[in-house]
């Protein structure tokens, strides 16, 4: 947080002329810092930071990449449901969160796709989500096997799908052994 508040003080003068690497290192910053706050459970000062940030996603106009931060409006949308999933608001990320992401970097993309997996597995949509996690790991293997939030994941879809020989639920306990979620 004290991070967040010198470096807008810092580039506070380049914010101000619509300087585009500042908007994005800034709102990133305040992104990040907002993501802190919701794993703190601290819903006001995670709404406070999204919206300034989404403030200055709309002064930026458009995803760009100043600083390597993809930063612009997609990006505060992602983070918005990342953020509301980590303060347990399942059914908004399931309403919110069937978004086109596949301009997005990877990293971005296939951390949303996992974000979404996770809330639809809690909300009871086992396809679903191992669908979202198929895709995540077509696009990043990587990304999604050394992911806890995927083996949690992972361990809840098998638990709502006992393997049986040939079912889909058979794919899931497959990809939770290439996921190290069960043994």
């Amino acid at each position: 947080m004290q991070l967040g508040d010198a470096t807008a003080t810092w580039l506070s003068p380049r914010v101000a002329e619509n300087d585009p690497a500042a908007l994005s290192l800034l709102g990133m910053i305040h992104l990040r810092a907002a993501v802190a706050a919701a794993r703190h459970q601290d819903r006001a000062t995670a709404t406070r930071l999204l919206n300034r940030a989404e403030e200055l996603a709309d002064d930026l106009g458009s995803d760009e990449n100043y600083w390597h931060t993809t930063f612009g409006p997609t990006n505060v949308v992602l983070h918005r449901l990342s953020i509301e999933l980590d303060l347990d608001n399942v059914s908004y990320v399931v309403e919110h969160g069937r978004l086109n992401v596949d301009h997005m970097p990877q990293e971005r993309s296939v951390s949303h796709r996992i974000d979404f997996a996770r809330a639809l597995s809690l909300a009871g949509h086992g396809d679903d989500a191992f669908a979202e996690l198929r895709t995540a790991e077509r696009t990043s293997p990587q990304l999604v096997r050394n992911n806890p939030r995927v083996r949690e994941t992972l361990r809840d879809l098998t638990k709502q799908s006992p393997v049986t020989a040939g079912s889909r639920s058979s794919e899931v306990f497959v990809m939770a052994q290439r996921c190290r979620a069960v043994q």
